[in-house]
């Protein structure tokens, strides 16, 4: 099998049941979601530490899970069966619960880093947030699996909980942004909720 086939020298290409042209917006939700997994993959070769070993087995996880997301966009067919299920947002609401109960209080705005690994994170938190406005784009004429843009948005919220946890394992402060009045109290809120 050839790697090139010359089927998108005219700006197409095949998506599930059909042809769209690569600028379509069904083509850029996909292609976000896409570019998240390379991302999250980039983020796993950071966290070879042994005290990462859940989040790393975790980000494994939701890179399956947004193959099979970026799978549901791109079908044009309407008896397509969708992968993307309720049980995939469960997961992360669970986590997300757990991670904030182990993460510092976060009173102010933090801006993106402390470590490495941390800043990779936000990285992809970013590239969720863009993929969830493309899928709300998409979503405004085009029928879709509802539970996709549910999911990148918890996305979101997940990859911001355990930023702030990797940074709080490697012993890394979240760097405060300056600027920011005290605007979370009472604790263990976090600042990316939508």
């Amino acid at each position: 099998m050839k790697l090139y086939t010359r089927t998108g020298d005219e700006g197409k290409t095949s998506v599930i049941g059909g042809r769209l042209d690569k600028n379509h917006i069904r083509v850029k939700a996909y292609g976000t979601l896409d570019e998240l997994n390379s991302f999250v993959g980039l983020a796993v070769t950071k966290l070879q530490d042994a005290k990462f070993d859940d989040i790393r087995n975790e980000l494994v996880k939701i890179q399956h899970e947004l193959f099979d997301c970026g799978g549901d966009l791109s079908s044009v067919k309407k008896d397509y069966p969708y992968k993307a299920n309720a049980d995939m947002i469960t997961f992360l609401e669970e986590r997300i619960d757990e991670y904030i109960k182990e993460a510092p209080d976060l009173e102010r705005f933090i801006l993106p880093g402390g470590s490495e690994a941390s800043a990779a994170i936000h990285v992809c938190r970013t590239v969720a947030r863009r993929g969830e406005r493309e899928i709300v784009e998409l979503k405004q004429d085009n029928e879709i699996n509802p539970v996709v843009l549910k999911y990148v948005n918890r996305l979101s919220d997940y990859f911001f909980a355990i930023a702030r946890v990797i940074n709080f394992r490697a012993g890394v402060n979240d760097v405060e942004y300056e600027r920011s009045a005290i605007v979370f109290r009472g604790g263990k809120r976090k600042a990316d909720a939508e």
